[in-house]
């Protein structure tokens, strides 16, 4: 029997959560696997419901942290080492980063047969200065050469590391999009959109856009809440914003809506009606999809963003900007509309297009479960794991 150690960044509420939980509950029985992690961040959302209600029970590494340590990476190495002894993998699959660094690192120093990793994302642009970008790059390269396999979420991301910014060769690349289970957003949907407008006090004749995720630069919230500004000054329909979601620059988001004359909501939820409505975290996120009529991002750097695809899931058109895998996600013109990065004016301009054509956000609407119902579910994502596995296994 096939043993796999999956290793995870932290568990914090995002895409890498849900596939490692997916492939860690649902490969085939003939895999044994054993997943292991990092805590979330302050500022995050736990994500262990998820694995809970999977009856997964991970091992949890309190020093792997998102941030640089020398002696919390080093005390990170030395207990996946030692798990690497104990649990003898064939194969030791990397999601994310921080985990990908410490994790291939502590299997080729510990002849693992197998190194997978999966960039779910990557900090190539748009995270760092210059200088500190090379050097992460420079990281990559070397840890891709140990590896044996990696995985890129969209074909967008495999021509990103594979011919932009050359951390491996083409061929050493395969694609294998991120899958969830998504038939949570068709169900119940009239039951659950009139508890989160009756909590968000949301009337039936406003439209109401959310924006899911973290708070942090590379989301790019201010690009958001200017453009907010200039629909809300435009538009003929009533709309109502709302972030969903907490971070470090969310003060600083709150700041900016202000300076710009957007009333702002943080509380009393019930009983207030304001522009833009900050909620910070909330779990059931099908319960957001429903509430919402269009489902916004405005991000410098994405891998394959997990609310667009839940969005789509729900019924629910996009505006996004057109960056890292978005375009293999979100189909411009049919699912949604995309705009260039620092496109304000753009970005406004296509928001306020969906708000106000009727037709068009109808369409839209129908469009987007058929979109992601396959290509983006889990047993897809198992198939194709079990797959690469298979070939992985085969030639070793």
């Amino acid at each position: 029997m096939p043993r796999i150690l999956r290793i995870i960044n932290r568990f914090n509420i995002g895409g890498p959560t849900y596939n490692a939980a997916y492939l860690t509950k649902y490969m085939p029985s003939e895999y044994e696997t054993l997943l292991i992690g990092g805590e979330k961040e302050d500022h995050e959302e736990s994500s262990l419901h998820i694995l809970n209600d999977l009856g997964i029970n991970p091992i949890i590494i309190p020093d792997m942290k998102r941030s640089i340590n020398p002696m919390n990476d080093y005390n990170t190495y030395k207990k996946i080492k030692n798990i690497i002894k104990e649990f003898k993998p064939d194969i030791v699959h990397t999601h994310a980063a921080k985990a990908g660094t410490i994790g291939r690192l502590a299997a080729y120093n510990s002849k693992v047969p197998i190194i997978v990793h999966t960039f779910h994302g990557h900090v190539f642009h748009s995270y760092f200065n210059k200088a500190k970008t090379t050097l992460f790059k420079n990281i990559e390269r070397n840890l891709a050469s140990k590896s044996t396999k990696i995985i890129a979420i969209s074909e967008k991301q495999k021509y990103e590391l594979g011919t932009i910014h050359r951390i491996c060769r083409p061929e050493k690349l395969e694609v294998i999009p991120l899958g969830f289970d998504l038939s949570r957003f068709q169900e119940n949907i009239e039951e659950k959109r009139a508890i989160f407008r009756k909590q968000y006090n949301i009337a039936d004749d406003e439209i109401a856009i959310g924006i899911i995720g973290r708070i942090v630069p590379v989301k790019n919230h201010e690009l958001f809440v200017r453009a907010w500004k200039e629909v809300s000054d435009k538009t003929t329909k009533k709309i109502r914003a709302f972030i969903v979601g907490d971070g470090e620059d969310r003060a600083k988001t709150e700041a900016l809506a202000k300076e710009l004359g957007l009333s702002i909501c943080t509380e009393n939820f019930e009983n207030s009606k304001c522009s833009l409505t900050f909620t910070s975290w909330i779990k059931d996120v099908d319960v957001v999809n429903a509430g919402i009529d269009i489902v916004a991002l405005s991000s410098l750097n994405e891998g394959t963003p997990v609310s667009l695809i839940e969005a789509q899931a729900g019924n629910n058109p996009v505006v996004s900007t057109k960056v890292g895998g978005i375009e293999n996600v979100v189909m411009h013109n049919k699912t949604g509309l995309l705009s260039e990065v620092g496109d304000t004016h753009g970005y406004a301009v296509n928001l306020l297009k969906i708000i106000e054509d009727d037709l068009l956000r109808t369409q839209m609407q129908k469009e987007g479960w058929e979109s992601v119902r396959e290509k983006f579910h889990y047993t897809r994502l198992v198939k194709d794991m079990d797959k690469l596995y298979s070939k992985l296994l085969s030639s070793k």
